[in-house]
């Protein structure tokens, strides 16, 4: 199962900040806690969120494993 974590108000919305979910990639893994959540959808649509793979910002779907770690990062502010 792929590590999944949430940060900042992503984590608030959802309630929860890791979990264990074991879907074969990144976007399967959006779409899951889209449907399981209509407040984090929303959240997770907003722009500027990014996702990270293994610690490594990525764009578009990439395949996780049991190792992968997925995170995904609320839009930055401040200066």
């Amino acid at each position: 199962m792929a590590r999944v974590l949430l940060f900042g108000r992503l984590a608030d919305i959802a309630g929860w900040r890791e979990r264990e979910i074991d879907l074969p990639t990144v976007d399967a893994l959006r779409r899951a806690l889209c449907e399981a959540d209509p407040g984090l959808a929303e959240a997770l649509g907003a722009p500027g969120v990014q996702v990270a793979v293994d610690q490594e910002i990525v764009r578009g779907d990439r395949p996780v494993s049991a190792r992968t770690e997925v995170a995904f990062l609320p839009a930055m502010s401040g200066g």
